[in-house]
């Protein structure tokens, strides 16, 4: 029964349907400590979860909160809302896209993308229900224009891999593993893991392993490619997508341009919905978390710069994830946003099935848990009263008084519901 859930073929009916007839007999994990998380990808995106099945593994971790953040969809929220109610655990939802910076101050950078200067990522939480399919009509055009681009890098796939007689084909290879007939995204790590699905398809781990090697041009000796002899089988073309993702972006990456918001268009989208927009900070990578992230430099050297343009722009948030920082780019982010008085908003990127739902350094940042709860209480109360969010013109408390008042209306939801107080 349970196979149902993460079955990203079947309706979504069906899998809320199942999810019901497993919620009875699902038992509650009792943690020491509160643990929220506002960013989980779904299949709508790329991940293993599909949305019911996210909010299963949410809650069978732990998690008090869950969060849905789909690139370029939100296809995925309002499934992702009913399993919560199915559950009881209280959701948000939200999409993340990339925004050009041109003829802003931040223009030549290298922001939070590691493949294109003058790129960032944005995320929208916190969206007022009756206001997803505003969304979707201006994510939509974005999705066709992407996969122009996608089409042509599949190509240049093509071409580093032809002479290992593998071939992707975008139509029959790379949309199948996608959600995109039902207006979810198709992004690079699909395109990667098709490849994936071709090297290691019917062939023994050793075979594969030197086709990565070549393809990758990396020594058969180096350490990521020694652990995939041992990698558990539901964990093994995973870890080959990142070692792909890891050495062959670069190479077949074409800039993004036609498919990107501008990023005052993106602030003009989160106001006209009632959603809070947040910048995605990622800083100076030294170890990637996830594995296919090479150590780069990114915002960190501008940083004051940054949070001063932001606020020009018009975003309200920033989000960061705890597990990928250090406690100095923490600290030094977490004073920045009470100096701009930006709203912190936490999230682990989830997209593996490798990685864990808790984040264990959030005991170390109990505002982070206050901050989902405001979120929450954020989507609730402007889902049900328009034009009255976070962040509305009508708020004139200052940012304390609005996560504090906010919060509260969250807590509510505690239980996946309204409870009185």
């Amino acid at each position: 029964m349970q196979s149902h859930i993460f079955d990203k073929n079947a309706d979504p009916t069906l899998r809320l349907e199942t999810l019901q007839a497993m919620a009875t007999a699902m038992e509650n994990r009792e943690l020491s400590h509160e643990y929220v998380n506002n960013h989980i990808h779904t299949t709508y995106s790329f991940s293993p979860y599909t949305p019911t099945a996210a909010v299963y593994a949410a809650k069978k971790a732990g998690l008090s909160t869950a969060g849905i953040m789909d690139h370029d969809s939100v296809g995925g929220c309002r499934e992702f809302l009913q399993a919560g109610k199915i559950l009881s655990i209280p959701v948000t939802v939200g999409f993340e896209c990339r925004t050009s910076v041109a003829g802003t101050a931040l223009a030549g950078r290298r922001l939070n993308n590691p493949d294109q200067k003058s790129v960032a990522y944005v995320t929208l939480h916190g969206i007022p229900h009756q206001n997803l399919d505003v969304c979707e009509a201006v994510l939509k055009p974005l999705r066709d224009k992407r996969n122009l681009r996608n089409r042509r890098m599949c190509e240049k796939i093509n071409e580093i891999a032809g002479s290992f007689h593998i071939s992707v084909d975008f139509e029959k290879d790379v949309l199948p593993l996608s959600a995109y007939a039902q207006g979810g995204s198709v992004t690079e790590r699909h395109l990667l893991y098709a490849l994936t699905v071709k090297i290691t398809d019917g062939t023994s781990r050793e075979t594969a392993i030197q086709k990565i090697s070549a393809l990758c041009q990396i020594p058969l000796e180096d350490k990521a490619l020694e652990k995939l002899y041992s990698a558990p089988e539901q964990f093994y073309q995973y870890d080959v997508l990142g070692i792909l993702k890891s050495h062959l972006v670069s190479r077949i990456y074409i800039d993004a341009d036609e498919e990107l918001l501008h990023i005052r268009d993106f602030i003009q989208l989160a106001n006209q919905v009632g959603g809070i927009a947040a910048y995605a900070y990622l800083g100076d990578v030294t170890k990637s978390p996830t594995g296919d992230k090479k150590a780069q430099q990114f915002e960190d050297s501008y940083l004051d710069l940054l949070f001063e343009e932001l606020q020009k722009i018009g975003f309200h948030a920033v989000t960061y994830m705890p597990s990928r920082n250090s406690c100095a780019q923490l600290e030094r982010v977490m004073k920045l946003c009470q100096q701009y008085s930006f709203f912190q908003i936490s999230g682990e990127d989830i997209n593996s099935p490798r990685q864990s739902f808790l984040c264990d350094a959030m005991q170390n940042y109990p505002h982070l848990i206050d901050a989902t709860y405001a979120l929450i209480g954020h989507e609730q109360y402007a889902t049900a009263h328009p034009g009255e969010g976070m962040f509305s013109y009508k708020t004139a408390e200052t940012l304390q008084e609005r996560i504090t008042k906010y919060a509260a209306y969250g807590r509510q939801y505690k239980n996946g519901k309204e409870q009185s107080v």
